[in-house]
């Protein structure tokens, strides 16, 4: 009797022990406990911070707690990164990460930080890449457009946002696609940029449409193609780079939700699951898609799903950049 009474206990103690453990292990569950502070790596305003913004009030709708935006910008979104590399990995701390998060490993030879210790929670959405140019550029299309370019490239001024930005990099692929070196010009945002244009006083971009869809319509720059396999809702009069004759031109810009290495599986699941809970939203859904944009869909809304985009697009830029030279000290 003794011994059974014994065993009984032993029995009880374990089931204990067992449910300590997945307490512990559920503990997260609470989660979260404060504010959300998601730092956005670019300036106020721009197609990140816009998204971001879009998306704080429903994310933080769902989680119970308010989502907080703060902007960090600088050094091709690295400063908003290194922001959140030295928080702790609980999840009060997100990045709202776009393509800089995959060529900062490439671009910053010491950033200060590991730039792949980063925990996907999910993509947000993914913005086509319109190949631009002043509204008197002398090509009526794309084909054209190429063919000016190879006549006279240097002559040519492709601006960009600053070395490590998703212009830049969509800058570094068209010259790929075409095969003729321009003159690349950096701005101090994408704001200069399309002023400039609008101006006429830059030659050519290649930028999100999230930046550029309101000038297309208005006719105050011109558009030759969105580089994504689809037209895109917001410019539909405006041809792909396949259907335009440069299907090598092949990009996306993305933003996507990273938690630092290190948070519990937990916080990343219940994160993600706010996420979906925001894609669903059809008034945020219907917003993205007015700014140019395309809600995620698909395996790239999960945490496994995104960290392998992210891996795979962090391998396609690199060699890009590096056979560019475009790596920051």
């Amino acid at each position: 009797m003794l011994r059974n009474a014994r065993r009984g206990l032993v029995a009880a103690a374990l089931a204990m022990g067992c449910a300590g453990v997945a307490a512990a292990q559920e503990a997260p569950a609470a989660f979260p406990l404060r504010p959300i502070t998601m730092v956005v790596g670019f300036a106020p305003g721009g197609p990140a911070d816009v998204i971001a913004r879009l998306i704080a009030p429903s994310l933080g709708a769902d989680l119970g707690q308010t989502v907080v935006v703060e902007n960090a910008s600088g050094a091709g979104g690295s400063i908003g990164q290194g922001r959140v590399a030295a928080t702790r990995p609980d999840g009060h701390t997100i990045l709202f990460g776009s393509l800089a998060q995959a060529t900062i490993p490439t671009l910053h030879r010491n950033p200060g930080f590991d730039p792949t210790a980063l925990q996907a929670i999910g993509m947000v959405n993914e913005v086509p890449m319109a190949i631009i140019a002043r509204r008197d550029f002398p090509a009526a299309n794309l084909v054209e457009f190429a063919a000016a370019v190879r006549r006279d490239g240097r002559r040519f001024n492709l601006g960009n946002a600053g070395v490590g930005s998703t212009s830049h990099l969509c800058s570094l692929l068209l010259v790929s696609a075409i095969g003729t070196p321009v003159t690349l010009v950096p701005y101090r945002g994408n704001a200069p940029v399309m002023n400039d244009l609008m101006a006429g006083t830059l030659d050519m971009g290649c930028d999100q449409t999230t930046n550029n869809a309101e000038q297309i319509r208005a006719g105050a720059i011109r558009a030759y193609a969105i580089s994504t396999p689809a037209r895109a809702a917001a410019l539909p009069d405006v041809p792909t780079t396949e259907e335009a004759g440069l299907p090598a031109m092949r990009m996306s810009g993305w933003n996507m939700l990273f938690a630092r290495a290190g948070t519990p599986g937990p916080v990343v699941e219940r994160l993600n699951r706010a996420l979906l809970a925001v894609l669903r939203d059809e008034t945020v859904s219907r917003r993205m898609v007015e700014l140019g944009s395309m809600p995620a869909a698909g395996d790239r809304t999960t945490p496994e799903g995104a960290q392998a985009f992210w891996r795979a697009e962090t391998a396609r830029w690199k060699p890009l950049i590096e056979a560019a030279g475009q790596v920051v000290d």
